[in-house]
């Protein structure tokens, strides 16, 4: 199984709170004690699961809302998700990034005093895409990886969504 971050995880099923079909494939809400820990990429093929809380329910609601208008913000504060506080840093310049704007790695870098492949590893790690919008960060040259892929259909998501703001 694909997702945001570096440690691999179980089947889709090991992880309650709902798989979403969505225009740019599976994409699924890890929940652990009714709360919302962590979205993820899934494999192609992963079939969907309805939400199994009141919790995933309104992050899939905000998702369908996102899919209709990609200026809808998230509804609620994200839960604590860890992360050293380098990452943390980054991951909130990264979600300051307005939707149909990008940046690069290197500017984020420079922003934060670091270098830009230590941003691309912590962005890769992000555990919140879509609502941390990861696919708004970008290489020198091009579209650079993705949830530390460099091509198949994860980098097809990043396609869809930076389209889908109006920036391809």
């Amino acid at each position: 199984m694909e997702r945001s971050g570096a440690e691999p995880l179980a089947p889709a099923a090991a992880f309650p709170g709902a798989v979403l079909s969505l225009p740019f494939g599976a994409f699924g809400l890890r929940e652990v004690a009714g709360e919302v820990v962590e979205l993820c990429f899934l494999p192609p093929d992963t079939p969907p699961a309805a939400p199994t809380s009141a919790e995933a329910r309104a992050v899939a609601d905000w998702i369908d809302a996102y899919l209709a208008d990609p200026h809808q913000p998230p509804p609620m504060p994200l839960p604590a998700h860890g992360g050293t506080p380098f990452r943390q840093r980054v991951w909130q310049a990264i979600a300051a990034i307005p939707c149909g704007e990008v940046r690069r790695y290197g500017d984020l870098a420079v922003h934060l005093a670091s270098a830009p492949r230590a941003v691309g590893q912590a962005c890769g790690d992000n555990p919140f895409p879509l609502m941390i919008p990861c696919h708004r960060v970008v290489g020198a040259t091009g579209l650079g990886g993705f949830a530390h892929a460099r091509d198949g259909h994860l980098l097809q998501a990043k396609r869809w969504l930076l389209a889908h703001e109006g920036v391809l």
